[in-house]
């Protein structure tokens, strides 16, 4: 039998792993807690795992799973699914260091963070999503315009995530510049960096390219609510 990708299950992988304090559940299917994030995932397609992830789902509502291929869940339907590429770096590509200033993003800047992820929507992100890893900002003027950071960290991974840029200030090189740091730093710990976008997000992908990820899969959203 051919061994799971680690990455195959990002979400079960973390949350079973690294990133357990941040899990709802202790069996066979585990949710990441509702001020963190919307994720859910089980440890295989088994009847046992998929009634524990709808047992979860009906308490703590929407959850969302993002992993390769999906077996329906009883009790549970879907609010909306869609095709994704998970994309990974082994190094990055050649560039100069970022022609502006950015700085670590603390426990300080939690409001500013989720104020710029509520107006940009990067994907998921909730008053403690900042937690899950380390986070780097642009301030003009105090306020926080750009960022990027660490989400899923299953062992020998770390997800670049929360990229985004208030739309007065894009163009300017931002999202590129903070997630190849993001990035650099993974690598530099000896870990792999890997990201997700949808799969119709061709200018992003492109963007992602140019800075050395490829594509590794593809992986399925599924958000699901109870039944």
């Amino acid at each position: 039998m051919t061994s799971r990708h680690p990455l195959d299950r990002p979400i079960w992988t973390a949350l079973s792993g690294r990133q357990a304090p941040f899990a709802l559940g202790a069996g066979p299917a585990r949710r990441i807690a509702t001020d963190v994030g919307v994720f859910i995932a089980a440890e295989d397609d088994g009847p046992d795992s998929l009634a524990a992830m709808a047992e979860l789902v009906r308490t703590h509502g929407e959850s969302w799973r993002l992993e390769v291929g999906a077996a329906a869940v009883p009790g549970t339907a879907v609010v909306a699914e869609a095709v994704c590429v998970q994309m990974i770096a082994d190094a990055l590509t050649p560039a100069p260091p970022p022609a502006f200033a950015f700085e670590p993003l603390t426990e300080a800047d939690a409001p500013a963070m989720l104020a710029l992820a509520t107006l940009t929507k990067p994907g998921p992100f909730a008053a403690r999503t900042h937690q899950l890893g380390d986070f780097v900002g642009v301030k003009r003027n105090g306020e926080l315009i750009a960022m990027a950071g660490e989400r899923l960290r299953p062992d020998g991974y770390t997800e670049v995530s929360g990229v985004c840029t208030h739309p007065e200030h894009r163009g300017q090189g931002y999202a590129a510049g903070l997630m190849r740091h993001v990035a650099g730093k993974i690598l530099d710990r000896g870990e792999t960096p890997f990201l997700h976008a949808y799969a119709t997000n061709t200018g992003a992908i492109g963007l992602y390219e140019t800075l050395g990820f490829r594509v590794r899969t593809q992986v399925t959203m599924t958000a699901l609510r109870p039944a």
